[in-house]
């Protein structure tokens, strides 16, 4: 996403580990009162969110937005459901797919593009252990071979 105007806030690196993405989608957020304030500080967190298509809409919960500083009465609960937007035909996509056997629909960052605050979430699908593992593997690996090669480069 190097687009103009995007300004990342928040990004999920727990996601990554835990999942393989299959697929990744854009979606707005409905938000209320100092929220977006609060999310232009920089005080949010996807570290456990999730989302869920509920009622035909797609609900991301568990995603902590800290109450504003400056706020007021208005200051939401930081942990309540939120509603993402997207296309009816998306939503009915992602939810076959959540249906069938080990998919999620994951968080994977908060951003501002062109001062909308929007979410990019993407269809994963669970890792195993030994997934996990295969992937430090190599990672280690592909590590050793690019300082092995520094090291005869100099």
């Amino acid at each position: 996403m190097a687009d103009k105007g995007v300004k990342i806030m928040a990004r999920n690196q727990k996601a990554h580990h835990e999942y393989f993405i299959e697929e990744r989608f854009e979606a707005g957020i409905e938000l209320v009162g100092t929220e977006v304030k609060s999310i232009r500080a920089g005080t949010l967190s996807l570290k456990d969110a999730w989302c869920q298509v509920k009622d035909g809409q797609l609900l991301i919960k568990q995603m902590h937005v800290a109450p504003y500083d400056k706020g007021n009465i208005f200051n939401k609960d930081p942990l309540r459901p939120r509603r993402l937007l997207m296309h009816k035909r998306e939503i009915l996509r992602l939810y076959g797919k959540v249906k069938q056997d080990g998919y999620a629909i994951i968080p994977l960052s908060v951003y501002f593009k062109n001062s909308r605050v929007k979410v990019e979430i993407a269809l994963c699908k669970g890792k195993k252990l030994y997934d996990k593992r295969d992937d430090a593997a190599k990672r280690d690996a592909k590590r050793q071979i690019e300082r092995a090669m520094k090291e005869r480069n100099h």
